[in-house]
């Protein structure tokens, strides 16, 4: 039997995941006006990749690109911040109740290991933020394709899901939260290995609305500032 392919990675491969990263934690502010020639001194890239990148970016909603006034990083006000969490409550609400119905006992085995994996993290980041650079490794991800649902997950995983992730990497530098996430976490997860549709779903609509409360009261103690 032949051997798969071992795929590598492009430059323009390097240069979207060095540049996403810097977005999703804040090396690169919302709003920030971009040039390439920063961009390459910036982080070692070369001009084509880095279009190439950029344009993958854009596409993705991280960039908008006005005409005349160049590349800016994307940003939300704070009532748009947090529709957005009203939005994911209902969205993902639904998509882990629909895993529970719908995840394969191995999947819901590497849904455990992966937060086995988050844990770990967290403690060498000494309790703040932490990063998981591949999308299918982040534990939302996961349930979104776990629903088996096309529709929802393409909804969740498109825009949404890139925008909330910025926000969602400054806000797991509060003291204790990614400890207090992991663990609401795993409570959701118990609940899908246990097939339990309708705990699951009120377990990660509970979850997203702490993170929306968290949100709003660090916005009204002046922490966060959009």
């Amino acid at each position: 039997m032949a051997e798969a392919p071992i795929q590598t990675q492009t430059r323009a491969d390097e240069a979207f995941d060095c540049l996403q990263t810097a977005i999703v934690t804040g090396d690169l502010a919302p709003g920030e006006k971009i040039g390439e020639v920063e961009l390459c001194s910036r982080f070692d890239l070369t001009r084509g990749p880095l279009r190439e990148a950029l344009g993958r970016l854009e596409s993705r909603g991280l960039l908008i690109r006005r005409p005349h006034a160049g590349v800016k990083v994307v940003s939300v006000s704070a009532s748009e911040l947090l529709e957005l969490y009203r939005i994911r409550e209902v969205m993902e609400g639904l998509a882990a109740k629909q895993a529970a119905e719908r995840m394969t006992d191995e999947e819901i085995r590497d849904l455990k290991s992966t937060l086995d994996s988050h844990e770990k993290m967290i403690e060498e980041a000494q309790g703040q933020a932490y990063y998981q650079a591949e999308g299918d490794y982040d534990f939302h991800h996961r349930i979104a394709t776990g629903s088996r649902n096309t529709k929802l997950a393409q909804m969740l995983l498109g825009d949404l899901y890139y925008m909330v992730r910025m926000y969602r990497y400054r806000l797991s530098t509060s003291a204790g939260r990614p400890h207090l996430a992991l663990g609401e976490h795993r409570r959701i997860v118990e609940a899908i290995a246990q097939r339990d549709g309708e705990l699951a779903e009120f377990l990660m609509k509970r979850h997203i609305n702490a993170a929306r409360l968290n949100i709003e009261k660090k916005i009204e103690e002046g922490v966060l500032t959009i």
